[in-house]
């Protein structure tokens, strides 16, 4: 069983209360608009980290991370993409391909609004875990952790900090 950290738009921040969540996780995953490397600097010096970069993010995170981050986990097919859409709105970008090869978990950022909803159509898992940077029009900063345990996405929590 893998404990997972979904963070994303973080643009530019990072503290030690997102921080204390990054150390109770195998791994920690971010769905782009990280700003600053110092993000995933300071997130890599605690837990591995499997990360994609955002519409905001300058060259030195497009060389670091990819714009698709495409993998298994245990017995789950994860696929991670900041501009993603929703199940019967999916990005152009992203909708030929997920309609041939659905994952079994997608997850993208971009909007700021937490999601979390099935594709009935597609038999696939949709998250977005909404923004955790101080940066946009959101008003509460949340992540979403949760577990994978061979083919079993489970224990699903909603992290939310105060109003920024």
């Amino acid at each position: 069983m893998i404990k997972i950290l979904l963070i994303s738009d973080t643009h530019s921040y990072i503290d030690n209360d997102i921080l204390k969540y990054v150390k109770q996780v195998d791994e920690v995953w971010h769905a782009g608009d990280i700003g600053d490397l110092k993000v995933t600097d300071a997130i890599k010096k605690l837990k591995p980290l499997r990360a994609v970069f955002g519409n905001i993010d300058d060259n030195k995170a497009r060389i670091e991370f990819p714009e698709n981050n495409r993998f298994m986990c245990e017995d789950v097919d994860v696929w991670i993409t900041h501009i993603g859409g929703y199940p019967n709105a999916y990005n152009m970008r992203v909708r030929e391909e997920i309609k041939r090869n659905p994952p079994k978990l997608f997850i993208c950022g971009h909007s700021h609004i937490l999601k979390v909803m099935p594709d009935k159509k597609l038999r696939l898992l949709h998250m977005n875990p909404g923004a955790v940077g101080k940066h946009g029009f959101h008003k509460i900063r949340t992540m979403l952790r949760f577990t994978i345990d061979g083919s079993k996405i489970d224990n699903l929590e909603v992290i939310e900090f105060n109003k920024r």
